[in-house]
């Protein structure tokens, strides 16, 4: 299978630092994030409980302000280890990352949840802009502003990937070396195969892609910024422009778009991404970066989790880590590795192993 069209994320970071790539946005595309508070932070910035403290935190990628939430497990002296979060496509902290981060803090992790650039809290433009280069990008920097904390151990840092934020870990992995494991949760690895699975057709694909390159050449030339939602804006019929089109998919993520006050706790997640991203995303190659994966892994999945059960297995004998682990839960499905107590108090304890076992390895 073929895909003359695809561009990686890589030139789409290129491609927006070109020509007029630096161009306002407009007015229809404001930003979200002025006069917004998930928390009722107060002077100081962090809210504790019995478990662990919680602090807002902000860092620079590549000269870009991100937003995140730290978390601080209570009860343990001395520097800890640490795990930085990647999350599904188009999320923010709030969604899947918290669930995670909570439970590891409780077991004496520090936690780092984070929006990526152009997403959520943190700055960026254009705005819902996915580019794994520059979730890649942000993944080193939420890894050196957590070397930089006291309370963390600089020699025990790890990552976490959840569905297709697996793919970004697995990028930076690779690519920066205090990275002592990395765990890829619900993986939703993108390959050719996984784009078939998802869109259908290979004609489609194409279509996908043609139509992404046009959007970011259109916002090269002027600053207008094309998009496309996530999910469709109801269950039936599906949206044919949708990312996602499962029912499912729908349902989980419609009530995350709702701006009462009341919900400001789910954070700034919205409906739409970029149509520029398209291309980058269906066009990436999970499996020629996990023939080149040589950091600790531990792939979490299950026969109804994204990518389903044939291809993450194939990545998995793959990855040449000499440490490496498969677990597969069974049959649980997507969502629940999202938002179910259950299924999420089923891998958080396999998370916790797994990196304290690289940890003690290390030393």
């Amino acid at each position: 299978m073929s895909f003359p069209r695809i561009f990686s994320s890589v030139a789409l970071i290129a491609g927006l630092t070109a020509g007029n790539a630096q161009a306002a946005a407009p007015a229809s595309q404001a930003d979200s994030r002025a006069a917004f508070q998930t928390q009722a932070w107060g002077a100081s910035g962090r809210i504790a409980n019995t478990h662990y403290a919680v602090e807002q935190v902000r860092f620079l990628s590549q000269g870009t302000e991100i937003v995140g939430n730290l978390l601080l497990p209570s009860g343990h002296v001395g520097p800890r280890p640490a795990v930085a979060v990647m999350g599904p496509v188009g999320f923010v902290k709030e969604q899947s990352p918290m669930q995670y981060a909570t439970r590891l803090a409780r077991e004496g992790f520090v936690v780092l949840v984070f929006d990526p650039r152009y997403h959520g809290e943190s700055a960026g433009t254009p705005r819902r802009l996915e580019s794994g280069a520059a979730k890649t990008q942000d993944l080193q920097a939420a890894l050196e502003y957590l070397a930089q904390r006291a309370e963390v151990d600089s020699a025990a840092l790890h990552l976490l990937g959840i569905c297709q934020g697996v793919n970004w870990a697995v990028d930076a992995a690779i690519t920066e070396p205090r990275v002592r494991s990395v765990a890829l949760v619900a993986g939703h690895y993108l390959t050719p195969q996984t784009a078939l699975m998802y869109l259908g057709s290979e004609q489609e694909i194409e279509r996908r892609a043609a139509r992404s390159q046009a959007a970011l050449k259109q916002f090269q030339e002027s600053g207008a910024v094309d998009y496309i939602p996530v999910v469709s804006e109801r269950p039936t019929p599906p949206n044919p422009d949708a990312l996602l089109k499962a029912s499912a998919v729908q349902q989980f993520y419609s009530r995350w778009a709702d701006r009462h006050a009341f919900w400001n706790f789910h954070g700034l997640w919205e409906n739409r991404i970029a149509m520029m991203s398209e291309a980058g995303i269906w066009g990436h190659r999970a499996d020629q970066a996990m023939a080149k994966l040589s950091t600790p892994t531990l792939m979490v999945h299950a026969d109804r989790a994204a990518s389903g059960p044939d291809i993450p297995r194939r990545l998995f004998a793959s990855i040449p880590a000499a440490s490496k682990e498969l677990v597969w839960l069974g049959q649980e499905n997507q969502m629940q590795f999202y938002e179910d107590p259950i299924t999420l108090d089923r891998v958080t304890p396999e998370l916790t192993r797994f990196y304290h076992s690289q940890t003690v390895r290390t030393r």
